[in-house]
């Protein structure tokens, strides 16, 4: 059993470490300590990617994620990432909440007109990925919420800041995406053939 303390580290190091002892060690099974519930999701969801069954205990306020490695599995050395052919990858990452600046209402307006235009992208739409104050679109009375559920059914991949919620207090108020990290966003970043920053 491999024991990793990442307690009091930021998104992305308990993924980064947890990687590494994978990388290093390859061991059959692994305890994660973590303090917060972003890591703990990001751990346990990089776990399962890596071929591991997980499992999740509580240590008063901290998080205990287990791996047992599943032998029937592949070990990959990156986050799990479907392949879509020929099509062009296009990654749009929302960094607010509003587009543009000037008039906030205006602004609020317009973001809400682009999120909801996105499907004219197509097959060419291959991450929607939403950080810092952008992650608030996601949350329980958004009014793109039900857009970006229909995005989602239809096999959109939506990452959602893990850091940024806990940040914003919001992380119980998600309701649409994977809660994610910087690992994940960086990693989605490379495969991209283009990425829309706003």
């Amino acid at each position: 059993m491999k024991d990793i303390d990442a307690r009091g580290l930021a998104c992305p190091e308990p993924v980064l470490r947890t990687k590494a002892a994978l990388q290093e060690e390859r061991p059959d099974r692994v305890r994660v300590l973590v303090d917060n519930a972003p890591s703990q999701q990001n751990v346990q969801r990089f776990l399962e990617s890596q071929g591991f069954q997980t499992a999740l205990e509580q240590a008063g306020a901290d998080y205990v994620v287990i791996g047992q490695s599943d032998s029937m599995s592949s070990v990959q050395s990156q986050p799990a990432v479907e392949t879509r052919g020929d099509a062009k990858k296009i990654m749009v990452m929302c960094a607010t909440d509003r587009f543009g600046f000037g008039d906030d209402e205006l602004g609020l307006k317009l973001m809400l007109n682009f999120l909801r235009t996105l499907k004219e992208m197509g097959d060419e739409l291959w991450r929607l990925v939403f950080v810092n104050n952008g992650v608030k679109l996601t949350i329980e009375g958004s009014d793109v919420l039900e857009d970006l559920k229909a995005y989602e059914s239809a096999g959109l991949k939506i990452l959602v800041c893990g850091t940024c919620l806990d940040h914003f207090k919001l992380l119980e108020k998600k309701r649409v995406g994977e809660t994610t990290n910087m690992l994940d966003i960086v990693t989605a970043m490379q495969l991209a053939d283009q990425v829309i920053n706003l």
